[in-house]
């Protein structure tokens, strides 16, 4: 008699097991089918002269498209942790795999500034929350140089969700969904580049300086894979002792002015790669945004 309670309760159980398993699958799946409408915006036109071009590839360079699909923008494998996710990097350039072979012009765009693939669903991780604040001038720059990198022969694996990374979206979090989190914002036509503080607002924006450090820029905890480190306070009071040489120097070579190295998680290899204006513009404007302690994001 009680074998055939504890095998019936164990029976009961594997049923429980396999619907909860199908509850999560359903409410994931549900989440990354959703589809997204955006309003019609005027066509990008792509430049074609050589200063517009130089203009993209340090821009795919100093905002690190180049982190996640590779030097040569023929795509990598940007995160994998089992049982969680797979993320791959697609192929950017117009060789066998690549996006630009079956990318319009519309097609970038939505993807860039929106997070949004051609059927209307989400992309995952690609940072369009940051990127929907390029003007139409940068952002048809960095398409335009994209469209002719040299092209890579390399297929893309699609994206996978493993089963914690399922319940995670099922719950609502794992923020990977770009579209649920990008803003609509008004798109200027275009920014003037120079040495001040609202100049270095926009290559803060773009660059995602807020993604990490957050909104006020003060630091903290950062949502991330194992082993990311706390953001630093990057306002006045967490600069407080750094000069600007210090700061320019901490980009270009990844180690604080007492000598220790920052993490690589930090981006500073790519943002260490734009001019010595606009790295000065940048500091401007961190030095003029309100002073906060670390942490209050």
């Amino acid at each position: 008699m009680a074998k055939r309670i504890v095998l019936g309760l164990l029976a009961a159980l594997a049923v429980l097991g396999v619907a909860a398993a199908i509850v999560v699958y359903v409410l994931s799946e549900r989440r990354i089918r959703r589809h997204f409408d955006v309003a019609a915006e005027p066509h990008l036109s792509l430049p074609s002269d050589s200063a517009s071009l130089a203009r993209g590839r340090h821009l795919v360079t100093a905002t690190g498209c180049v982190l996640c699909h590779g030097e040569d923008l023929g795509g990598t494998v940007y995160t994998d942790v089992p049982r969680v996710a797979r993320i791959p990097a697609p192929n950017l350039t117009s060789g066998q795999g690549g996006r630009a072979r079956t990318s319009t012009d519309v097609d970038w765009e939505r993807a860039l500034r929106h997070g949004i693939h051609r059927d209307g669903t989400s992309l995952v991780l690609m940072p369009a929350e940051v990127y929907t604040y390029l003007s139409d001038a940068d952002a048809a720059a960095m398409l335009a140089f994209i469209r002719r990198a040299t092209p890579m022969n390399r297929e893309s694996d699609p994206v996978t969700f493993g089963p914690i990374g399922r319940l995670l979206l099922a719950r609502g979090g794992f923020s990977v969904l770009v579209a649920e989190k990008t803003p609509r914002v008004p798109h200027v036509a275009s920014v003037t580049p120079g040495p001040t503080a609202q100049y270095g607002r926009y290559l803060a924006d773009v660059a995602g300086c807020r993604g990490c450090h957050g909104l006020h820029l003060s630091g903290g905890y950062v949502i991330g894979p194992p082993g990311v480190p706390l953001a630093s306070n990057l306002t006045p009071t967490g600069l407080a002792s750094w000069s600007e040489s210090d700061f320019v120097k901490a980009l270009r070579t990844g180690r604080r002015p007492n000598g220790t190295p920052i993490n690589p998680f930090m981006p500073w290899r790519t943002i260490g790669q734009m001019t010595d204006e606009e790295l000065h513009a940048l500091w401007l404007y961190l030095q003029s945004v309100p002073p906060m302690e670390f942490g209050h994001r």
